[in-house]
């Protein structure tokens, strides 16, 4: 949290990652382990953290003396194969869902599942129609693409992909095309980028410039409406020099400012964008 004070952080996802070990009979207990945790989390620092529940606590942000939090779960293993998790996991404050991680579920399938070629499973369309009616952030990251298409034919709101980068810069099967960017920011959604290097560049070892070079590239393609910060930092393994946690955020502001972006341009990118999408579909 001191961290994300220095970097300027007014909102934080905070991601209940369901570990591969859990899966798939232990997966709905330990996401439900996980948003206790985060409860917890909160309820212990409540002088300095609050948690976004409804449309109208967007409107405290930025908050003068508290971060932000959106709680989110990553995999959608946690509502195994009842759409009446989805009201159970709301209840609980939740209001994101990443429908996938690498593998399969029983919504779809994974990215490390692409070669299937597979679309929604009928229990993962159910998902999709109920999260536009709960109001539920719908994330793509980590879905393979037929999936991804098969999301925006079915969703009726904005759908982000809250950490990935652009493909034509580095080809990594987690990272979308220019073809999916350009659809993502059509249905009013927003791509994070993600600082894992190993999304970034192929080859060598990346800097923070490859981060600009993929926001400038997502910018580009698909406008720049369409394009957020998705760090990963609480998930990745490696991290950049001079981007090693939240704190250095105000360096990628100025290298940006250094590649051309106006005050308003970094404001969107820095958060306006993503706030756009929660506006749009928090009740």
């Amino acid at each position: 949290m001191e961290r994300a004070k220095q970097g300027g952080v007014a909102l934080q996802f905070l991601a209940a990652f369901i570990e591969s070990s859990y899966k798939p009979n232990l997966a709905m207990k330990r996401g439900l382990e996980l948003i206790d945790a985060a409860h917890r989390f909160l309820a212990e620092n409540q002088d300095r953290v609050f948690l976004i529940r409804e449309n109208k606590d967007l409107a405290r942000i930025p908050h003068p003396d508290k971060i932000a939090v959106l709680l989110a779960v990553e995999g959608g293993e946690v509502v195994g194969e009842s759409l009446f998790m989805l009201d159970i996991i709301y209840a609980l404050g939740v209001r994101s869902l990443t429908l996938t991680w690498n593998q399969r579920n029983a919504i779809g399938d994974g990215a490390g599942e692409h070669m299937t070629g597979s679309r929604l499973t009928r229990f993962g369309q159910g998902v999709i129609k109920k999260m536009n009616t709960l109001g539920m952030l719908i994330d793509v990251s980590h879905l393979n693409e037929a999936g991804f298409w098969h999301v925006l034919e079915r969703s009726g709101q904005p759908v982000v992909a809250s950490h990935s980068c652009a493909k034509a810069l580095c080809p990594h099967v987690r990272n979308l095309d220019d073809e999916q960017l350009r659809a993502l920011a059509r249905a009013g959604g927003v791509v994070g980028v993600n600082f894992y290097p190993s999304f970034l560049v192929e080859k060598g070892t990346p800097s923070r410039q490859d981060i600009v070079r993929h926001i400038s590239h997502i910018a580009e393609v698909a406008g720049i409406e369409a394009v957020g910060l998705g760090s990963d930092f609480d998930g990745i393994e490696d991290t950049l020099t001079g981007l090693e946690d939240c704190s250095r955020y105000p360096a990628l502001a100025e290298d940006l400012r250094s590649a051309g972006f106006t005050e308003a341009e970094i404001g969107k990118i820095f958060g306006k964008n993503f706030m756009r999408v929660l506006r749009a579909i928090l009740k």
